[in-house]
């Protein structure tokens, strides 16, 4: 069941590896399919030995519906997610280090790359700590990530979110990416500059614009002033 998908899930896993997002096992990814049912990555696998008879198929609840492995020990509190959220379809969880690094130090990363405005929808939140293998880990991330796609897990990791497996993907890789940016920019001058709700918003409208599977961008957002 769902072969093609899960081959799809391990390509996803190693790029979460190649970011340098994850080492060995770390991390999982789970992904809910139209039919409703829920692919998930088993758990301390590393991802270079995984096939995809190895990913296995749950319900909502986190129970096994195909598979012999044993699931990621998050499971239940990733379905968990999935299930509060109708609106999203994938979770990927990574204990990437700079973003892990910058929730130890703020509540909340702010938005000031357009990178991280595209792929998150603005400033991302640090969630009170929570264990691997807790439904608090859940909790934590349903209550703190509002309208965005990502929220830092304090003393743990990251948890970006999806409508695709694909946006899910951005969100966490972006993140890391203005992690590393502001903490560069933080170490020269604390007074780091962010942007305004208008530009979040506006380069929140131009990303949907891109990438060839997507509609041309119409000309009242191409001409927008902030462009001249």
């Amino acid at each position: 069941m769902f072969e093609k998908e899960k081959a799809e899930v391990i390509k996803n896993a190693l790029r979460l590896d190649k970011y340098g997002l994850v080492a060995l096992s770390g991390g999982n990814i789970t992904w809910r399919m139209e039919s409703g049912e829920i692919l998930v990555t088993p758990s301390g696998m590393i991802y270079e030995e995984m096939v995809p008879e190895d990913v296995l198929v749950v319900d909502i609840k986190g129970n096994v519906i195909e598979g012999t492995r044993k699931p990621s020990v998050d499971t239940k509190a990733l379905c968990y997610i999935l299930e509060k959220r109708p609106d999203l379809n994938a979770v990927i969880h990574t204990h990437q280090p700079y973003a892990t690094g910058i929730g130890l130090i703020l509540d909340e990363l702010p938005c000031n790359l357009t990178t991280l405005a595209n792929a998150t929808w603005g400033s991302v939140k640090v969630a009170p700590y929570s264990s691997a293998a807790s439904m608090q880990m859940g909790l934590e991330a349903v209550a703190n990530l509002d309208d965005k796609l990502a929220v830092i897990l304090k003393h743990h990791g990251v948890i970006g979110v999806g409508r695709t497996l694909k946006e899910a993907m951005y969100s966490v890789v972006y993140l890391e990416e203005a992690a590393k940016t502001y903490y560069i920019a933080y170490s020269m001058n604390p007074n780091v500059p962010e942007f305004s709700p208008e530009q979040v918003e506006r380069a929140v409208t131009v990303f949907r614009y891109y990438g060839q599977d997507t509609a041309k961008m119409p000309d009242e957002v191409f001409m927008n002033k902030e462009n001249h």
